[in-house]
């Protein structure tokens, strides 16, 4: 999970929720929603950050507030996020994302800057995820089951690839300012898969250095 800066919402929703009796399910044009959530959260997973494309089979539009308990927010673009499919279908301890979470809260929102996921998580060199915050760590493990194990390893690859081929070049200070630039997508339309755990570890290198 990381910090997602929300940006304009796609004119037809604007137009559709200015209609009589709109709702969410009445709402038409939603792949003008994927195509702008994708492209917002340059193509990753809102939770897990595995690879998201803008088609209905390969992605779901997540309310971060549920539309049965909140259906005022079932229209509020600030409320909706791009997710992965979340392991739909298999056994639930392979379940992930909104297709584990349901109807649950969370108590941090990836999209709104006040509440700064990024700030309360730590990416740990086996691929988990853990807060320091007990809710949100419990949340991260029953609620979104973020430490499951498939992308558990998939998050170790990663760091463990970044590590062998980056890192044993013994990159220099300003090498590693230019790589968190890249993996934080600050030069690019698309992220990486799982950057944030590169990103996270790229962090405390540089604030040790």
């Amino acid at each position: 999970m990381r910090n997602i800066q929300k940006k304009s919402e796609p004119k037809s929703l604007t137009q559709h929720r200015a209609n009589t009796n709109s709702d969410y399910d009445n709402y038409p044009q939603k792949q003008d929603l994927r195509d702008t959530l994708v492209g917002e959260q340059k193509g990753i997973c809102c939770y897990c950050m595995q690879r998201i494309k803008a088609e209905s089979k390969k992605m779901k539009i997540e309310h971060w507030q549920c539309q049965d308990r909140y259906p005022h927010q079932q229209l509020d673009y600030n409320n909706l996020l791009g997710a992965c499919l979340g392991g739909e279908g298999q056994e639930p301890e392979r379940q992930h994302c909104d297709t584990k979470k349901g109807n649950r809260d969370l108590l941090y929102n990836p999209a709104n800057r006040f509440d700064d996921v990024e700030s309360k998580l730590r990416f740990l060199r086996d691929g988990q995820i853990e807060s320091d915050d007990p809710q949100f760590n419990q949340e991260i493990n029953d609620v979104l089951n973020l430490n499951e194990n498939r992308l558990v390893s998939n998050r170790k690859a990663v760091l463990d690839a970044f590590q062998q081929v980056f890192m044993g070049k013994n990159p220099t200070k300003a090498g590693m300012e230019k790589a968190l630039r890249e993996w934080n997508g600050e030069n690019g339309e698309v992220l990486q898969p799982f950057c944030q755990v590169v990103v996270y570890y790229l962090r405390k290198k540089l604030k040790r250095m």
